[in-house]
């Protein structure tokens, strides 16, 4: 589980070293699992596997009483994960690659998986029964593993004694999947001494490549390594927060984005996970089953049932008031009563926030003094405690520090990991103020200072040092993942950055292919991106000549979350409509750029993909995409259409996509097509996605949308996308690309279908379902769609149906409601229906 999960035992027995994979090992071939156990964790494993492609069949115990079915509790667990929130499917018709069963009836089906995962309960004692009965099943070949959070997988496979042959025992290790599955990156393999390291080698390709997960090898020892420093870095807030007098406002602000780690910070996080799950990890070892004020109050709250969500009431709880208004509350630690929200103020945060590095970021907040200064009071002792622990653990809980880092940033979600961290802040720096503020030293550390030896990594993170050989160490890499930082600097296979502006760079990734990459704050499209991809991608540039074709994506958190909508507002405050206007021409100049650039285009999206980025991606030769994509043209919510030729491509893939299933026969009028309830019927679904303003859930749910296409490739692994774009762009390139041309025959839909769209739109606003101002703007979308009121079947050109988006978009900016839409959203992240 994520981040913390019970455990049965206090210590585990002395750790063998971890079976370091081998980088370049192929991927195993796993056609078909089965997972044991339909709980909320074997369920969701489950479904991520289907995502993945991979048959599953899902099994447990046989339900007492009168079930409607022997498969009961698996058969209700694929209904729950129908309706789990956040989406445990990429899509719900993935449901139909789990197969229900039960342990009575079904373990002879075992034999034809080739890999079989045990998540039934932490307790040893009911592990042990059902793998007992488990193994006479297990194919030649298939691999056996468990997903515990705490257990000892050595001791798991020694209860077993002979029943688990020596051949089982080398295809036997750990893998803890972070719930929930689909979105935590983090699996961490823990191999027994009998583990065959080619085994683990194998799995660790597939699990990166099939399953998209950053896999880290952990020694068996207590928590292996996320939820071991996890635990040990809550229960130090937890004492802090105590100590200080904070509220928990206070410390989950101060352990939140401030520092690069999730906005839930501490005691919110305790409350997702649960407190009672927080209490069993945290006697799973000696560090965390310290009997101090933290470790009281959190066995008092599971005492009282104040458990988090899953009771309704932790550190944080919900209520309504005397107007029925919902309202939230926060625990005061003293008296352990519920009090109204407050929002934390603390000078050093608020001055914080207007540093985008998170380097410069850390060094701001732990600059002040501790004697002054509430933020640097709290961080100074949470942070030498974290970076302390963590140095001691290099060699018990992993083999290295990058391992740890890696663990932590993908299992927490933290930007930096507790090394990388250090280093920020400078180490020496650090352990001189530790000292000045009386906190202890890792004697680790202080042999590394004394080595000369001033941070953990060098040599632009490719050496790390070691406190086991007391040398810095190569850091492991794995072929295929790359980010644009890897390529920024030049090399003898890389100009490095060719060109550069405030919002986009064109960066050499090597073998003649360019990254267009956007780097403005969110990933915002303004002027400066759209000035610098024009010019780009333009017939005439430079970079035509030296690139064979280009990759446009992002290293940022989100691909892109669309247009600046402040530069807009600005422009349209300020009444500068001819401005406007030469803004949304110069958009749908650089995506018609884009489309028709005589190298291909692929475009790489990721994480949210809004508006102006989807506009962007919808124009590429290809599209290489991340399977968590969030996916939208999302243009209505402010009160417009997408006006950087979204709302064309639309109409332009509705009529592609009516003429595969009703193609026109040569004898018969272009009109006859045009008037076909295919064609209807496909304008109807691109004007849902418009005025819907739908965002997908997924990769696979955007092209259901109609936003991707089927031969466009999804990746799994987000360290992988940049590579696997390139790829595309070169297999392209080799095979002879030529650009597409405008298109002037598009058959409009004209009079055919408008006016039934525009009775829908009508019938939507008197059912209550739309405001007037969006049905303005979803009248607006359907008469883009459809080419305006022409008769059925006349011929119209791309440029023509661009410029009757580029006109809606126009008049759409002139409106009040679309000013106010705009303002509202800049101010709160969310659209206003007015």
């Amino acid at each position: 589980m994520n981040p913390f999960a019970a455990a049965e035992i206090a210590e585990h027995p002395t750790a063998p070293p971890a079976a370091a994979p081998s980088p370049g090992a192929q991927p195993m071939l796993i056609t078909s699992a089965a997972v044991l156990g339909a709980g909320t964790m074997g369920s969701r494993i489950a479904a991520h596997l289907a995502n993945c492609g991979i048959p599953v069949l899902l099994l447990d115990i046989f339900p007492g009483g009168q079930p409607k079915s022997p498969n009961q509790l698996a058969i209700s667990a694929i209904e729950a994960l129908l309706k789990a929130k956040p989406a445990a499917f990429d899509e719900p018709a993935l449901a139909r690659r789990i197969t229900p069963g039960n342990f009575e009836d079904d373990l002879s089906k075992l034999a034809q998986c080739d890999w079989i995962i045990e998540a039934v309960t932490e307790n040893l004692s009911i592990k042990h029964a059902l793998l007992a009965r488990v193994l006479p099943h297990l194919g030649p070949k298939a691999i056996l593993t468990t997903n515990t959070s705490g257990l000892p997988v050595g001791k798991i496979a020694e209860s077993l004694g002979e029943a688990m042959s020596e051949s089982a025992r080398k295809r036997w290790f750990g893998t803890h999947f972070f719930n929930p599955p689909r979105y935590m990156r983090l699996l961490e393999l823990i191999p027994t001494s009998d583990t065959d390291p080619e085994v683990v080698a194998a799995f660790s390709a597939f699990a990166d490549r099939i399953l998209g997960k950053q896999v880290v090898v952990a020694h068996d020892s207590p928590n292996f390594i996320a939820n071991r420093i996890g635990v040990v870095n809550m229960n130090a807030a937890l004492t802090l927060t105590l100590a200080q007098g904070l509220t928990v406002e206070e410390a989950d602000a101060l352990t939140g984005t401030a520092i690069g780690w999730p906005r839930t910070g501490t005691f919110r996080l305790a409350d997702m996970v649960g407190i009672d799950i927080l209490a069993h990890v945290a006697g799973n070892f000696s560090e965390g089953a310290n009997d101090g004020p933290a470790r009281q109050l959190i066995l008092n709250m599971v005492e009282e049932r104040r458990l988090g969500d899953k009771s309704g009431c932790g550190f944080y709880t919900k209520t309504r008031n005397s107007t029925g208004t919902e309202e939230r509350l926060a625990i005061n630690l003293e008296t352990q009563d519920y009090r109204p929200l407050e929002k934390a103020r603390i000078p050093a945060l608020e001055m914080a926030k207007n540093v985008p590095n998170l380097t410069d970021r850390l060094r701001q907040l732990l600059a002040n003094d501790p004697a002054k200064d509430k933020a640097a009071a709290f961080l100074w002792p949470l942070l030498a405690n974290l970076w302390n622990y963590a140095a001691d653990r290099i060699g018990e809980i992993a083999d290295d520090a990058p391992s740890i880092d890696r663990a932590i940033c993908a299992g927490f979600n933290w930007e930096l990991g507790p090394f990388a961290m250090w280093d920020a802040v400078g180490v020496a720096g650090a352990v001189a103020r530790f000292r000045q503020l009386g906190l202890p030293v890792s004697p680790r550390v202080e042999t590394m200072l004394a080595q000369g030896f001033t941070t953990w990594y060098a040599n632009e993170a490719a050496l790390c040092y070691s406190p086991v050989t007391g040398q810095m160490e190569p850091v492991a890499t794995v072929p295929g993942h790359a980010c644009i930082a890897d390529f920024r600097a030049s090399s003898n296979s890389s100009k490095g950055v060719v060109r550069k502006n405030s919002g986009a760079s064109l960066v050499d990734l090597g073998d003649g292919i360019g990254c267009l990459e956007l780097h403005s704050a969110k990933s915002a499209i303004g002027g400066d991106v759209v000035s610098l991809v024009s010019s780009v991608l333009n017939p005439a540039s430079e970079a035509i000549r030296d690139f064979r074709g280009f990759v446009l994506t992002s290293d940022q958190e989100n691909f892109s979350v669309g247009a600046n909508l402040m530069q807009l507002l600005l422009a349209m405050q300020e009444g500068e409509w001819e401005e406007v206007n030469r803004a949304i021409r110069a958009f749908q100049q650089m995506t018609a750029a884009i489309k028709f650039c005589p190298r291909p285009v692929v475009v790489a999206p990721y994480a949210m993909c809004l508006g102006g980025g989807t506009e962007i991606t919808l124009h590429a030769a290809a599209r290489q995409v991340h399977a968590e994509l969030y996916m939208g043209l999302v243009e209505a919510g402010v009160g417009l259409i997408p006006g950087g030729g979204g709302t064309k491509e639309m109409a332009l893939r509705a009529c592609d996509l009516a003429t595969q299933f009703a193609p026109p026969e040569p004898k018969d009028p272009i009109s006859k097509f045009a008037q076909s309830s295919e064609y209807g019927a496909a304008l109807k679904r691109a004007l849902e996605t418009i005025a819907m303003a739908k965002v997908s859930t997924s990769a696979a749910e955007a092209r259901a949308l109609g936003l991707l296409a089927p031969q466009d490739r999804i990746t799994r692994n987000r360290e992988r996308l940049l590579l696997e774009a390139k790829a595309q762009v070169l297999l392209l390139a080799d095979q002879g690309y030529v650009a597409p041309i405008p298109r002037s025959d598009i058959p409009a839909a004209g009079l055919a279908t408008l006016p039934t769209l525009e009775t829908g739109i009508f019938l939507m606003g008197e059912a209550g379902f739309a405001s007037e101002h969006d049905r303005k703007v979803a009248r607006k979308a359907a008469y883009v769609l459809c080419g305006g009121r022409l008769t059925p079947g006349s011929l119209v050109s791309e440029q023509y149906l661009l410029d009757l988006e580029r006109e809606a978009f126009l008049s759409l900016c002139g409106e009040k409601k679309t000013q106010e839409r705009i303002a509202f959203t800049l101010k709160t992240g969310k659209p206003l229906r007015n």
